[in-house]
């Protein structure tokens, strides 16, 4: 009996939701799946799965199982992958999490350039701003933005994120500029329906920005060409304005009441295997970044 072949089929059954999957991602029969997660059960004296001719859940001691054997799993891939990487240039699959708007204007191309150089190492970069959990939601890397809490995560600092106001020259033509913060009450200011910006200013005054509803959106990026075509006044992270500002179409305001910049993190597991493809990635987006 291979034990950790076994602990293998157990997990992916677990993961796949049922033995037929598993199989399928395995390459081997269902009945080979059920087989093995029979010798497991054998070996371990108790039953690891409730079975029924439609659905599968796991017993108390499945669901303990599971969470070691998939650690267990994993050091191993990790251990591998180690002494791969010993044989040459860094290879395999990265998946990392980013915010939605740094994402898309700043590490998308920044991990672009790091693939020209490293043309072997695939890229999955998923967008959202909801925090994951790297070992729960099998990440390799998180970007955040923001205070960290503790934890035993490795956090490595990147460029502040700093937040700009801006129009569209047409819009500040016609509504004038804005020199005071008490000047927004007459203008039209775009609003994030998923966030309200809050802050303490530099003279330690209390400031929101406003969120009367004359335009509104989800998508930092549907603001952005709102504000472009004239819609009001946006507040939005800088990497998502700056092309905006560089060509003209808009025009930053209010400078000096602008929020605190924001901390940013690379974050990433300490790993007594260091895989050579991650380091890569953290070595070259802190040079290219930070």
């Amino acid at each position: 009996m291979d034990k950790l072949r076994c602990m293998e089929v157990f997990v992916t059954v677990v993961e796949s939701g049922n033995f037929t999957l598993a199989g399928s991602k395995l390459g081997i029969t269902t009945v080979r799946v059920g087989r093995q997660i029979r010798e497991l059960e054998a070996l371990l004296g108790t039953l690891l799965l409730k079975r029924s001719t439609r659905t599968q859940s796991l017993t108390e001691a499945g669901a303990l199982y599971y969470r070691n054997a998939k650690t267990i799993l994993d050091d191993v891939l990790r251990a591998q992958e180690a002494v791969q990487d010993l044989g040459g240039q860094p290879a395999g699959k990265l998946r990392i999490s980013a915010p939605v708007s740094m994402g898309s204007c700043l590490i998308a191309p920044a991990l672009a350039r790091y693939q020209r150089d490293f043309p072997q190492v695939g890229i999955e970069l998923v967008l959202g701003n909801a925090r994951v959990n790297l070992v729960e939601d099998g990440f390799d890397l998180a970007v955040r933005v923001g205070a960290l809490p503790d934890s035993s995560l490795v956090a490595r600092p990147l460029q502040p994120y700093r937040n700009r106001i801006c129009g569209a020259p047409a819009y500040l033509a016609e509504a004038g500029v804005p020199l005071a913060w008490s000047d927004l009450e007459r203008h039209r200011c775009l609003a994030h329906l998923a966030w309200r910006a809050q802050w303490t200013g530099a003279d330690g005054a209390e400031r929101a920005w406003p969120t009367r509803q004359v335009f509104a959106s989800n998508d930092g990026f549907a603001l952005r060409a709102a504000a472009i075509a004239g819609a009001g006044l946006v507040l939005q992270p800088d990497v998502l304005l700056q092309d905006a500002i560089a060509s003209g179409a808009l025009v930053p305001v209010l400078d000096s009441f602008l929020p605190p910049p924001l901390p940013v993190h690379l974050l990433y597991l300490q790993d007594p295997y260091p895989r050579r493809r991650l380091a890569s990635l953290v070595d070259f987006l802190l040079a290219d970044l930070g």
